[in-house]
């Protein structure tokens, strides 16, 4: 889980790196629960807050950076 604190340090670059693994992460999670793979059914909701979280700082980061 990342925190806010942790992401809002990333700069642009890093935060779409950080969005890209992420929805790797969470693809990968949902193939896992298609084949019935998947133990922790939680770890699908965390993922999707973790990008939630990630596109929102970043959302942030370039609208400020076009002010």
């Amino acid at each position: 889980m990342t925190k806010a604190t942790e992401l809002r340090a990333k700069d642009v670059a890093a935060l779409e790196k950080e969005v890209t693994d992420l929805l790797k992460a969470h693809f990968g999670l949902r193939m896992q629960k298609a084949t019935q793979q998947l133990t922790n059914h939680s770890t699908l909701g965390k993922t999707r807050r973790d990008i939630a979280r990630a596109k929102t700082i970043l959302a942030q980061k370039k609208k400020e950076a076009t002010k």
